[in-house]
Protein backbone atom coordinates (compact mmCIF):
# COMPACT_ATOMS: atom_id res chain seq x y z
CA UNK A 1 0.00 0.00 0.00
CA UNK A 2 1.47 3.63 -0.68
CA UNK A 3 0.71 6.60 0.74
CA UNK A 4 -0.81 10.10 -0.49
CA UNK A 5 0.73 13.05 -1.22
CA UNK A 6 3.12 15.06 1.38
CA UNK A 7 1.44 16.32 3.91
CA UNK A 8 0.41 20.06 5.19
CA UNK A 9 2.15 20.42 8.00
CA UNK A 10 5.46 18.79 10.02
CA UNK A 11 8.05 17.12 8.01
CA UNK A 12 8.43 13.19 6.76
CA UNK A 13 10.35 10.78 6.03
CA UNK A 14 11.74 10.52 2.55
CA UNK A 15 9.48 7.54 1.07
CA UNK A 16 11.26 4.02 0.51
CA UNK A 17 10.94 2.54 -3.07
CA UNK A 18 8.77 -0.53 -2.42
CA UNK A 19 10.20 -3.79 -3.43
CA UNK A 20 8.22 -6.78 -5.09
CA UNK A 21 4.67 -7.15 -3.40
CA UNK A 22 4.04 -10.17 -1.26
CA UNK A 23 0.81 -11.22 -0.02
CA UNK A 24 0.52 -11.28 3.71
CA UNK A 25 -2.82 -11.82 6.16
CA UNK A 26 -4.30 -8.15 6.83
CA UNK A 27 -3.65 -8.34 10.37
CA UNK A 28 -0.33 -9.59 10.39
CA UNK A 29 0.37 -6.03 8.14
CA UNK A 30 -0.60 -4.29 10.81
CA UNK A 31 0.80 -6.53 13.47
CA UNK A 32 4.28 -5.56 11.83
CA UNK A 33 3.52 -1.76 11.84
CA UNK A 34 2.92 -1.61 14.83
CA UNK A 35 6.26 -3.81 16.06
CA UNK A 36 7.95 -0.96 13.79
CA UNK A 37 6.62 1.75 15.57
CA UNK A 38 7.77 -0.27 18.37
CA UNK A 39 11.55 -1.02 17.41
CA UNK A 40 11.65 3.14 16.07
CA UNK A 41 11.07 3.75 19.83
CA UNK A 42 7.27 4.25 20.68
CA UNK A 43 5.42 2.26 23.18
CA UNK A 44 2.75 0.77 22.13
CA UNK A 45 1.23 -2.40 24.39
CA UNK A 46 -0.63 -5.14 23.48
CA UNK A 47 -3.97 -2.72 24.45
CA UNK A 48 -3.34 -0.62 21.58
CA UNK A 49 -2.38 -3.21 19.26
CA UNK A 50 -5.84 -4.67 20.21
CA UNK A 51 -7.39 -2.02 19.36
CA UNK A 52 -6.12 -1.18 16.31
CA UNK A 53 -6.96 -4.78 15.51
CA UNK A 54 -10.19 -4.15 16.58
CA UNK A 55 -11.42 -1.07 14.79
CA UNK A 56 -9.45 -2.19 11.65
CA UNK A 57 -12.00 -5.08 11.65
CA UNK A 58 -15.20 -3.45 12.53
CA UNK A 59 -14.67 -0.44 9.82
CA UNK A 60 -12.95 -1.96 6.97
CA UNK A 61 -10.92 1.59 5.98
CA UNK A 62 -9.66 1.50 2.96
CA UNK A 63 -8.23 4.70 2.24
CA UNK A 64 -4.07 5.39 2.79
CA UNK A 65 -5.17 9.21 4.08
CA UNK A 66 -7.52 7.07 7.02
CA UNK A 67 -4.72 4.71 7.32
CA UNK A 68 -2.31 7.49 8.16
CA UNK A 69 -4.87 9.35 10.44
CA UNK A 70 -6.31 6.26 12.31
CA UNK A 71 -3.04 4.87 12.95
CA UNK A 72 -1.79 8.22 14.51
CA UNK A 73 -4.62 9.08 16.90
CA UNK A 74 -4.43 5.10 17.92
CA UNK A 75 -0.10 4.67 18.29
CA UNK A 76 0.93 7.89 19.54
CA UNK A 77 0.87 9.59 23.06
CA UNK A 78 1.83 13.18 22.11
CA UNK A 79 3.58 15.46 19.73
CA UNK A 80 7.02 13.98 20.23
CA UNK A 81 5.68 10.37 18.76
CA UNK A 82 4.72 12.26 15.40
CA UNK A 83 7.65 12.33 13.94
CA UNK A 84 9.10 8.87 14.77
CA UNK A 85 5.29 7.63 13.67
CA UNK A 86 5.84 9.54 10.24
CA UNK A 87 9.30 8.24 9.48
CA UNK A 88 8.20 4.83 10.63
CA UNK A 89 4.89 4.85 8.34
CA UNK A 90 6.78 6.20 5.29
CA UNK A 91 9.17 3.15 5.48
CA UNK A 92 6.95 0.56 6.33
CA UNK A 93 4.49 1.30 4.00
CA UNK A 94 6.50 2.99 1.19
CA UNK A 95 5.07 6.55 1.15
CA UNK A 96 4.76 10.12 2.47
CA UNK A 97 2.47 11.48 5.14
CA UNK A 98 -1.08 11.68 3.20
CA UNK A 99 -2.76 15.05 3.72
CA UNK A 100 -5.69 15.49 5.77
CA UNK A 101 -8.80 16.60 4.24
CA UNK A 102 -9.49 20.62 5.53
CA UNK A 103 -12.30 20.49 8.44
CA UNK A 104 -12.42 16.60 8.47
CA UNK A 105 -11.67 15.12 12.17
CA UNK A 106 -8.73 12.78 12.28
CA UNK A 107 -10.30 9.51 12.33
CA UNK A 108 -10.34 7.65 15.78
CA UNK A 109 -10.13 4.06 14.22
CA UNK A 110 -7.95 2.10 11.33
CA UNK A 111 -8.10 0.60 8.42
CA UNK A 112 -6.92 -2.76 6.61
CA UNK A 113 -5.21 -2.74 2.84
CA UNK A 114 -6.52 -4.06 -0.19
CA UNK A 115 -5.59 -4.82 -3.36
CA UNK A 116 -5.31 -1.79 -6.01
CA UNK A 117 -8.66 -1.15 -7.82
CA UNK A 118 -5.96 -1.72 -11.49
CA UNK A 119 -5.50 -5.49 -9.86
CA UNK A 120 -8.28 -7.80 -10.37
CA UNK A 121 -8.36 -10.29 -7.54
CA UNK A 122 -6.08 -13.28 -7.66
CA UNK A 123 -9.00 -15.98 -8.62
CA UNK A 124 -10.05 -14.30 -11.75
CA UNK A 125 -13.66 -13.49 -12.84
CA UNK A 126 -14.79 -16.47 -11.85
CA UNK A 127 -14.01 -16.11 -7.73
CA UNK A 128 -16.94 -16.23 -5.32
CA UNK A 129 -17.79 -12.82 -4.20
CA UNK A 130 -18.06 -13.32 -0.77
CA UNK A 131 -14.53 -14.21 -0.45
CA UNK A 132 -12.44 -12.02 1.00
CA UNK A 133 -9.85 -10.72 -1.85
CA UNK A 134 -6.18 -11.70 -0.81
CA UNK A 135 -4.66 -8.28 1.38
CA UNK A 136 -1.05 -7.15 0.02
CA UNK A 137 1.44 -5.25 1.28
CA UNK A 138 4.51 -4.10 -0.18
CA UNK A 139 7.85 -5.31 1.71
CA UNK A 140 9.60 -2.05 2.66
CA UNK A 141 13.95 -1.27 2.02
CA UNK A 142 14.02 -0.36 5.06
CA UNK A 143 12.47 -3.41 6.49
CA UNK A 144 15.11 -5.13 4.25
CA UNK A 145 17.91 -2.99 5.16
CA UNK A 146 17.45 -3.63 8.54
CA UNK A 147 18.80 -7.29 8.31
CA UNK A 148 21.49 -5.79 5.55
CA UNK A 149 25.22 -6.30 6.71
CA UNK A 150 26.80 -2.69 7.32
CA UNK A 151 30.14 -4.11 5.90
CA UNK A 152 28.03 -4.55 2.70
CA UNK A 153 25.70 -1.02 2.80
CA UNK A 154 26.95 1.18 -0.46
CA UNK A 155 26.88 4.83 0.21
CA UNK A 156 23.24 5.46 0.01
CA UNK A 157 22.34 2.47 1.77
CA UNK A 158 24.53 3.95 4.71
CA UNK A 159 23.18 7.31 4.78
CA UNK A 160 19.58 5.80 4.96
CA UNK A 161 20.53 3.29 7.89
CA UNK A 162 22.14 6.70 9.43
CA UNK A 163 18.40 8.03 9.59
CA UNK A 164 17.43 4.96 10.70
CA UNK A 165 19.73 4.74 13.26
CA UNK A 166 18.74 8.81 14.61
CA UNK A 167 15.48 7.17 14.84
CA UNK A 168 15.80 4.78 17.31
CA UNK A 169 14.65 5.65 21.32
CA UNK A 170 16.43 3.45 23.05
CA UNK A 171 15.17 1.74 26.59
CA UNK A 172 18.16 2.18 29.17
CA UNK A 173 18.74 0.05 32.06
CA UNK A 174 17.67 1.24 35.71
CA UNK A 175 19.11 0.43 38.79
CA UNK A 176 18.04 0.15 42.33
CA UNK A 177 19.29 3.14 44.44
CA UNK A 178 20.52 2.56 47.94
CA UNK A 179 18.77 5.56 48.87
CA UNK A 180 15.11 6.18 49.47
CA UNK A 181 12.16 8.22 48.66
CA UNK A 182 8.38 8.43 50.60
CA UNK A 183 5.96 6.95 48.87
CA UNK A 184 2.24 5.22 49.42
CA UNK A 185 3.81 1.57 49.90
CA UNK A 186 7.00 0.31 50.59
CA UNK A 187 8.48 -0.36 53.63
CA UNK A 188 7.88 1.98 57.20
CA UNK A 189 9.43 4.91 57.37
CA UNK A 190 10.08 5.27 61.13
CA UNK A 191 11.80 8.75 61.24
CA UNK A 192 8.73 10.28 58.70
CA UNK A 193 6.46 8.35 60.94
CA UNK A 194 7.76 9.99 64.34
CA UNK A 195 7.69 13.64 62.54
CA UNK A 196 4.47 13.05 61.40
CA UNK A 197 3.17 11.71 65.26
CA UNK A 198 5.05 14.91 66.64
CA UNK A 199 3.72 17.44 64.25
CA UNK A 200 0.51 16.17 65.93
CA UNK A 201 1.05 16.70 69.00
CA UNK A 202 1.47 13.24 69.80
CA UNK A 203 -1.69 11.82 68.44
CA UNK A 204 -1.33 8.42 66.56
CA UNK A 205 -0.86 8.93 62.62
CA UNK A 206 -0.46 6.45 59.54
CA UNK A 207 2.66 5.45 59.17
CA UNK A 208 4.62 6.70 56.72
CA UNK A 209 6.22 4.82 53.98
CA UNK A 210 9.13 5.14 51.53
CA UNK A 211 10.47 2.69 48.49
CA UNK A 212 13.90 2.82 47.29
CA UNK A 213 15.21 5.14 44.40
CA UNK A 214 15.12 3.92 40.77
CA UNK A 215 18.35 5.77 38.76
CA UNK A 216 19.87 5.26 35.29
CA UNK A 217 22.55 2.30 35.46
CA UNK A 218 26.11 3.28 33.27
CA UNK A 219 26.36 1.92 30.00
CA UNK A 220 30.41 2.02 29.03
CA UNK A 221 30.52 1.26 25.43
CA UNK A 222 34.51 -0.03 23.76
CA UNK A 223 34.43 0.12 20.16
CA UNK A 224 37.54 -1.77 18.15
CA UNK A 225 38.12 1.07 15.43
CA UNK A 226 41.20 -1.65 14.22
CA UNK A 227 41.76 -2.42 10.84
CA UNK A 228 39.63 -5.76 10.81
CA UNK A 229 36.53 -3.90 11.92
CA UNK A 230 36.91 -1.04 10.05
CA UNK A 231 33.53 -1.82 7.54
CA UNK A 232 31.64 -1.91 11.12
CA UNK A 233 33.01 1.55 12.73
CA UNK A 234 31.19 4.00 11.59
CA UNK A 235 27.64 2.29 11.95
CA UNK A 236 28.96 0.89 15.56
CA UNK A 237 30.15 4.68 16.37
CA UNK A 238 26.80 6.53 15.10
CA UNK A 239 25.17 3.87 17.40
CA UNK A 240 26.98 4.72 20.16
CA UNK A 241 25.91 8.38 19.39
CA UNK A 242 22.22 7.89 19.73
CA UNK A 243 22.65 5.73 23.50
CA UNK A 244 25.01 8.91 24.43
CA UNK A 245 22.37 11.47 23.14
CA UNK A 246 19.66 9.27 25.00
CA UNK A 247 21.01 9.41 28.33
CA UNK A 248 24.64 11.85 28.33
CA UNK A 249 25.22 11.71 32.08
CA UNK A 250 25.22 7.95 32.02
CA UNK A 251 26.87 6.79 28.81
CA UNK A 252 30.81 6.50 27.99
CA UNK A 253 32.25 5.35 24.55
CA UNK A 254 35.89 4.65 23.95
CA UNK A 255 37.58 3.13 21.47
CA UNK A 256 40.27 0.58 21.11
CA UNK A 257 42.87 0.02 18.74
CA UNK A 258 46.55 0.42 19.61
CA UNK A 259 45.68 2.56 22.64
CA UNK A 260 42.34 3.62 24.98
CA UNK A 261 40.78 6.41 23.19
CA UNK A 262 37.90 8.62 25.36
CA UNK A 263 35.33 9.85 22.86
CA UNK A 264 32.45 10.48 25.10
CA UNK A 265 33.20 14.39 24.82
CA UNK A 266 33.50 14.49 20.93
CA UNK A 267 29.91 12.42 20.55
CA UNK A 268 28.61 15.18 22.76
CA UNK A 269 27.19 16.95 19.67
CA UNK A 270 23.86 16.18 18.77
CA UNK A 271 24.27 16.30 14.97
CA UNK A 272 25.97 12.70 14.39
CA UNK A 273 27.55 14.02 11.65
CA UNK A 274 29.34 16.29 13.62
CA UNK A 275 29.97 14.08 16.58
CA UNK A 276 31.59 11.50 14.27
CA UNK A 277 33.70 14.08 12.70
CA UNK A 278 34.75 15.19 15.86
CA UNK A 279 35.57 11.67 17.29
CA UNK A 280 37.67 10.68 14.23
CA UNK A 281 40.02 13.96 15.01
CA UNK A 282 40.27 12.12 18.57
CA UNK A 283 41.13 8.67 17.25
CA UNK A 284 44.59 8.48 16.35
CA UNK A 285 44.79 4.97 15.74
CA UNK A 286 42.26 4.29 13.53
CA UNK A 287 41.68 1.35 11.03
CA UNK A 288 45.61 0.12 12.42
CA UNK A 289 46.32 -2.44 14.72
CA UNK A 290 44.92 -3.96 17.76
CA UNK A 291 46.06 -5.03 21.47
CA UNK A 292 42.70 -5.73 23.30
CA UNK A 293 44.49 -7.08 26.24
CA UNK A 294 46.98 -4.33 26.69
CA UNK A 295 43.33 -1.99 25.88
CA UNK A 296 41.46 -3.67 28.17
CA UNK A 297 44.47 -3.48 30.59
CA UNK A 298 44.54 0.06 30.80
CA UNK A 299 40.55 0.69 30.72
CA UNK A 300 40.54 -1.44 34.38
CA UNK A 301 43.34 0.30 35.63
CA UNK A 302 42.82 3.66 34.16
CA UNK A 303 38.84 4.18 34.64
CA UNK A 304 37.00 0.57 35.66
CA UNK A 305 38.59 1.09 39.37
CA UNK A 306 38.00 4.28 39.63
CA UNK A 307 34.12 3.36 39.21
CA UNK A 308 33.40 4.33 35.49
CA UNK A 309 33.02 0.44 35.14
CA UNK A 310 31.88 -0.93 39.09
CA UNK A 311 28.20 -1.83 38.16
CA UNK A 312 27.68 -0.70 34.46
CA UNK A 313 26.84 -2.34 31.52
CA UNK A 314 29.73 -2.97 29.65
CA UNK A 315 29.24 -3.70 25.91
CA UNK A 316 32.52 -4.62 23.32
CA UNK A 317 32.41 -4.57 20.12
CA UNK A 318 34.93 -6.16 18.82
CA UNK A 319 35.60 -9.14 16.51
CA UNK A 320 38.69 -10.70 18.81
CA UNK A 321 41.48 -10.73 16.73
CA UNK A 322 44.14 -10.20 19.05
CA UNK A 323 47.67 -9.56 18.15
CA UNK A 324 49.02 -10.10 21.74
CA UNK A 325 48.91 -13.12 24.20
CA UNK A 326 45.14 -14.24 24.68
CA UNK A 327 46.07 -15.40 28.11
CA UNK A 328 46.33 -11.48 29.18
CA UNK A 329 42.89 -10.64 27.04
CA UNK A 330 41.21 -13.61 29.20
CA UNK A 331 43.24 -12.12 32.23
CA UNK A 332 41.51 -8.43 31.81
CA UNK A 333 38.06 -9.58 30.79
CA UNK A 334 38.18 -11.68 33.74
CA UNK A 335 39.18 -8.24 36.01
CA UNK A 336 36.51 -6.41 33.93
CA UNK A 337 33.63 -8.85 34.44
CA UNK A 338 34.06 -8.67 38.46
CA UNK A 339 33.85 -5.05 37.99
CA UNK A 340 30.71 -4.60 35.46
CA UNK A 341 27.24 -5.90 36.08
CA UNK A 342 26.95 -7.22 33.15
CA UNK A 343 29.49 -8.07 30.06
CA UNK A 344 28.40 -7.88 26.67
CA UNK A 345 30.53 -9.02 23.92
CA UNK A 346 29.10 -7.90 20.68
CA UNK A 347 31.44 -9.79 17.53
CA UNK A 348 29.77 -8.75 13.74
CA UNK A 349 30.83 -11.94 12.25
CA UNK A 350 29.14 -13.83 14.72
CA UNK A 351 26.08 -13.16 12.35
CA UNK A 352 27.22 -14.83 9.38
CA UNK A 353 26.53 -18.40 7.93
CA UNK A 354 29.12 -21.07 9.28
CA UNK A 355 30.54 -18.69 11.99
CA UNK A 356 32.34 -20.68 14.82
CA UNK A 357 34.05 -18.42 17.81
CA UNK A 358 37.42 -20.16 17.03
CA UNK A 359 39.33 -17.22 17.19
CA UNK A 360 41.95 -16.93 20.13
CA UNK A 361 40.64 -13.74 21.39
CA UNK A 362 37.10 -14.69 21.41
CA UNK A 363 38.17 -18.19 23.03
CA UNK A 364 39.75 -16.40 25.83
CA UNK A 365 37.07 -14.15 26.45
CA UNK A 366 34.03 -16.27 26.35
CA UNK A 367 34.22 -17.57 29.80
CA UNK A 368 33.93 -14.10 31.37
CA UNK A 369 30.80 -12.56 28.95
CA UNK A 370 27.07 -12.63 30.22
CA UNK A 371 25.88 -11.98 26.41
CA UNK A 372 27.46 -13.23 23.11
CA UNK A 373 26.20 -11.27 20.39
CA UNK A 374 26.08 -10.40 16.61
CA UNK A 375 26.32 -6.68 15.63
CA UNK A 376 26.30 -6.69 12.12
CA UNK A 377 23.07 -5.33 11.13
CA UNK A 378 20.21 -3.03 12.64
CA UNK A 379 18.41 -5.41 13.83
CA UNK A 380 20.86 -6.98 15.59
CA UNK A 381 21.62 -4.00 17.26
CA UNK A 382 17.84 -3.42 18.41
CA UNK A 383 18.53 -6.74 20.33
CA UNK A 384 21.57 -5.32 21.73
CA UNK A 385 19.29 -2.14 23.09
CA UNK A 386 16.71 -5.01 24.54
CA UNK A 387 19.84 -6.92 26.15
CA UNK A 388 21.10 -3.67 27.84
CA UNK A 389 17.82 -2.50 28.57
CA UNK A 390 16.99 -5.61 30.62
CA UNK A 391 20.54 -6.07 32.46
Amino acid sequence: MSAGPAGDSGSSAAAVGPLAPVVRDGAAILIGFTRALTAAGLVIGPARSATFLAATAALHVDDPTDVYWAGRACLTAGPDDIPVYDAAFAAYFGGRRPRRPPGAPPPVTVLRSVLPESQPPAGGPDQDDDEEPPIRAEASGADILRHRDLALLSAAERAELARMLALLRPGLPWRTSRRRRPARRGAVDPRGTVRRVMAAGGEPQRPARQRRRVRPRRIVLLVDISGSMTAYADSLLRFAHVLARRRPADVEVFTMGTRLTRVTRALASRDPDRALAAAAQAIPDYSGGTRLGEVLRAFVDRWGRRGTARGAVVVVFSDGWERGAPDLLAEQAARLRRLAHTLVWVNPHKGKDGYRPLQGGIVAVLPSVDHFLAGHSLATLQDLVEVMRDA
